[in-house]
């Protein structure tokens, strides 16, 4: 039985896709093995056919050893259009493979390829615009298990991201391929921490006008995130990644050993508390941790009024789990029917953001494909969809470019900008 556009996406996520070499991709997508290496995959869109939404954007794993054993097998040609073949039962799933855009290939003033700066993952620009995480400076290397942060900055992309390639990576992606989202991440920087990042989000904000959402190691001092929502950020995440105390310390010893656990989890919370209900998302990994953990993890996420975003775990290659198998897709239904439930039963509003499809993970507003249509599932989206109405005036106010703020100024309050962002 051929399965709807998100249990695709979840069985795409868990078994990858063959591409033969028949099969041309040109002007598609580059595989941008950039940040912590989950966007290595194949840029596809799914169209759905609901009307809950029109198109499910994913990253589908194509290079990753499991993946070429995979039952999904990409046909067609840019003329006659493609479609994902499963040799399981046959089915045949119509998709759309995007171009890559123009300004990828273009130079900023200071001669920097602006994909080298930042790259799209789905609708979004995600940038890392700190030096590698500096858990892969220690000996023995302290970096996470599933991250290859430390091969990908200063291979794939530049190493340092000046203000300046960044604003103008941020003009060509909001002008070609109309963004309205800019991700900045960053891994482990000691005492730095969030400040280093305040100027681009300023700026952004200032001279090019798009919702910025910031990811980075917590801060012990909270007040610190007073001074991003003073800049204007509209989105902060954590990436807490598990539950188990035990597989948190064993596959992300950084974390463990510099943070803690629970700092994540006391951080997001506070910024729950600073930022409009929905504008902050913990992410989590599924498939690697007990499943029952991972439910908890959702729930307890939103709890905080946070949302979760969660990431199906993808062995990636040069990782250090890159031999790890990938897991199972009725694990990861059941997952993702947990996020949808746990959002309706706390009223998240996810995908109230405007063009904001996150192609590495499965977007939460993704999951109402798999809810039961029961009179809660229809009560929440005519809840969902009055948020998006209601919202749209102040998303497009804080898309616009602002003024300089001058001292005893303020800034309208941020809109809850519900997104699904991952490194």
């Amino acid at each position: 039985m051929p399965l709807n556009a998100c249990e695709l996406e979840i069985d795409l996520f868990c078994r990858g896709m063959r591409v033969p070499d028949a099969v041309p991709l040109d002007g598609a997508r580059g595989i941008s093995r950039t940040r912590a290496g989950l966007g290595s995959g194949l840029e596809v869109v799914l169209p759905t056919g609901s009307w809950l939404k029109p198109q499910i954007w994913v990253n589908i794993p194509v290079v990753e050893r499991f993946a070429q054993a995979s039952p999904y097998v990409l046909t067609g040609t840019l003329g006659a259009g493609y479609a994902i073949h499963d040799d399981r039962d046959g089915s045949r799933y119509p998709i759309r493979i995007p171009r890559e855009p123009a300004w990828y290939h273009r130079l900023t003033s200071r001669d920097v390829p602006m994909n080298r700066v930042g790259v799209l993952q789905g609708t979004y620009l995600g940038i890392y615009v700190n030096p590698v995480c500096a858990f892969w400076h220690y000996e023995p290397k302290l970096n996470c298990r599933f991250c290859t942060t430390g091969a990908n900055v200063g291979d794939a992309e530049v190493v340092e991201k000046a203000i300046e390639d960044v604003i103008e990576t941020c003009h060509a992606a909001k002008q070609e391929s109309g963004i309205t989202f800019v991700h900045l991440n960053g891994g482990f920087h000691g005492s730095n921490g969030i400040r280093p990042i305040l100027p681009y989000v300023r700026t952004i904000k200032e001279r090019v006008g798009l919702l910025v959402g910031v990811q980075l190691a917590p801060e012990k001092d909270f007040a610190r995130y007073d001074e991003l929502v003073d800049a204007g950020v509209d989105h902060l995440s954590f990436c807490v990644e598990f539950q188990d105390p035990e597989w948190f310390e064993r596959v992300c010893p950084g974390k463990a050993r510099m943070l803690s656990q629970d700092l994540y989890f006391d951080a997001m919370a506070y910024a729950a508390r600073r930022l409009p209900h929905g504008a902050v998302s913990g992410e989590i990994i599924a498939g690697i941790e007990p499943l029952e953990a991972t439910l908890v993890a959702i729930e307890r996420i939103v709890e905080l009024g946070a949302f979760p975003t969660v990431c199906i775990f993808r062995p990636t290659v040069g990782s250090d789990m890159a031999d790890w198998p990938p897991p199972r897709y009725e694990d990861m239904r059941l997952v993702m029917t947990k996020v949808y439930d746990a959002c309706r039963r706390h009223r998240i509003p996810i995908g109230a953001a405007p063009n904001i499809e996150v192609s590495i993970v499965v977007n939460p507003d993704d999951t109402a494909l798999l809810a039961e249509r029961t009179f809660a599932f229809y009560r929440y989206e005519a809840w969902r969809r009055a948020v998006r109405l209601a919202a749209g005036p102040m998303f497009r106010l804080r898309m616009r470019p602002r003024a300089r703020r001058k001292s005893g100024t303020t800034e309208p309050p941020a809109a809850p900008a519900n997104t699904a962002d991952a490194a």
